[in-house]
């Protein structure tokens, strides 16, 4: 939704690939591994609290042109506050200069009439659906009439504060001349994902005045946000921001490393990570039905990729299992004992079921990796096992998922041998399989279907599989 000379974005989508192995953070002064506990999240305790306003915390003093005085200016107008108050803190640590706020700070509605729309960027705001920074004066304005409250009923609150926060790190890289012209838009918004991420934990460490942020579904509400708002078609030439896939980890590296680590996000380190990911339709339309053949075609790959001596038996009449070390985790179980993978492929296939394609703002980005990726985590299950593993816990649930961007990683190599099937991972997979690892975590649950309550960690220990390989998730969560 670009406006022009702004710099635009809804919403803000780990560490950096030399770090995936061992990432570090210094907690009371000493420095430790943010994996050594699977119930943390970037080396925070996972919380169940409130996430939103802080109750009874008084109104900031800070005014929006043309605010209507409504709940939702008072939600963006305290937002800016605290990230501005934020930006004081750290700015001075992280870049050279001096902190100076944004200056103008405008609200509008996008269904005024055309002749009572104010200009925002010497730009109309009519029918202007969007939240954005201008470069031009300094400013941020935001739609209070369809976009903030659309976003705040159907990812809460925070996801507002996130917006914002996105918004705010643009005029973080204009302050800092950190970026240029010449940078391509998509580096821009990953950074400003970056910037809003490390906002984020600022958030979730309680020093906000404003609000609190719980790091399990509050925190997966936020993220499931920035997986909404992504370039669901990377072949549309308005598409800068990047994949969900992109976007969250860009989010999950300022989390997880504050704003310094937002400044090595340049093309080069996009690209890095893009690596042979497909980045194009290239005329398909990403879909393959979930069917007895396909999971079959998959199955040689998984052989291939992650081949074992004693190769797990397949039946895709249902998955339900009587087993004595296992349970049923429809629609794919796994059996230790008689190391079986059992599938419903109806139930399956409508797991990996393409969903309203006309909902701008989906809770779930749904398609059919989202059933494939549970069928890799299962096989994930029997390669744990013959690796005399832990088939039950946190650890057990995160390494399927890391497994499971393994496998993804591999899917996406061209030139893969005829035998290793006919499954290619396709634009968009990536999303879908974010998106269901943020909501239900089943590809990221043991062998009795129980999975950490962090999306943030789950979605972390599949995307280390993705960009890091086999040997990073041994280091991880051995």
């Amino acid at each position: 939704m670009p406006n022009r000379r702004a710099t635009t974005a809804a919403v803000a989508a780990l560490c950096f690939v030399l770090l995936l192995a061992g990432c570090t953070r210094m907690v009371d002064g000493r420095a430790v591994s943010i994996y050594d506990d699977p119930f943390k999240v970037a080396g925070l305790p996972t919380t169940s609290g409130p996430s939103g306003p802080r109750p009874g915390a008084p109104a900031t003093d800070l005014t929006a042109t043309g605010s209507d005085g409504g709940e939702i200016d008072r939600l963006a107008l305290n937002a800016v506050d605290d990230i501005q108050s934020y930006w004081r803190q750290v700015y001075r640590t992280e870049f050279d200069g001096e902190f100076q706020p944004v200056e103008k700070l405008l609200s509008w509605s996008a269904k005024a009439p055309r002749n009572s729309a104010p200009e925002f960027c010497e730009d109309t705001t009519y029918r202007l659906v969007n939240a954005a920074y201008c470069r031009l004066d300094n400013s941020i304005g935001w739609d209070r009439e369809v976009l903030l409250p659309t976003m705040s009923e159907t990812f809460g609150q925070m996801s507002v504060v996130m917006v914002l926060a996105h918004e705010y790190g643009h005029a973080i890289q204009n302050m800092a001349k950190i970026v240029t012209g010449r940078d391509p838009v998509i580096v821009k918004e990953q950074q400003a994902d970056c910037f809003a991420g490390a906002f984020m934990r600022h958030v979730a460490e309680g020093k906000s005045k404003h609000f609190t942020i719980n790091t399990s579904d509050g925190l997966n509400s936020v993220l499931a946000a920035t997986v909404a708002i992504r370039d669901s078609d990377p072949d549309d030439p308005e598409s800068v921001h990047g994949s969900a896939f992109e976007r969250v980890t860009a989010v999950q590296i300022g989390f997880t490393d504050g704003p310094r680590a937002c400044r090595g996000i340049d093309e080069e380190e996009i690209n890095q990570r893009r690596g042979d990911l497909p980045t194009s339709f290239q005329g398909q339309t990403g879909e393959f039905d979930i069917t007895k053949e396909s999971l079959i075609e998959l199955s040689k790959a998984l052989a291939a990729i992650l081949p074992l001596d004693d190769r797990p038996r397949y039946n895709y009449g249902g998955a339900q299992i009587e087993c004595s070390d296992g349970a049923t985790t429809e629609p794919v179980s796994y059996c230790p004992t008689s190391n079986l993978i059992a599938t419903d492929i109806p139930k399956l296939s409508e797991r990996g079921a393409v969903g309203d394609l006309d909902d701008p703002l989906p809770l779930k980005v749904t398609g059919d990796y989202n059933g494939y990726v549970v069928f890799i985590s299962r096989y994930a299950l029997a390669v744990q096992h013959s690796n005399d593993q832990d088939l039950v816990g946190a650890k057990t649930g995160l390494r399927a998922a890391c497994l499971s961007g393994v496998v993804t990683g591999k899917l996406a190599e061209s030139g893969r041998p005829a035998d290793q099937g006919d499954i290619r991972l396709a634009a968009g997979d990536l999303d879908e399989a974010v998106s269901g690892l943020l909501t239900d975590g089943l590809a990221a649950s043991d062998v009795e279907g129980k999975t950490v309550p962090s999306g943030f960690a789950r979605v972390d220990a599949f995307r280390a599989g993705v960009l890091g390989g086999e040997s990073t998730c041994l280091a991880r969560y051995s």
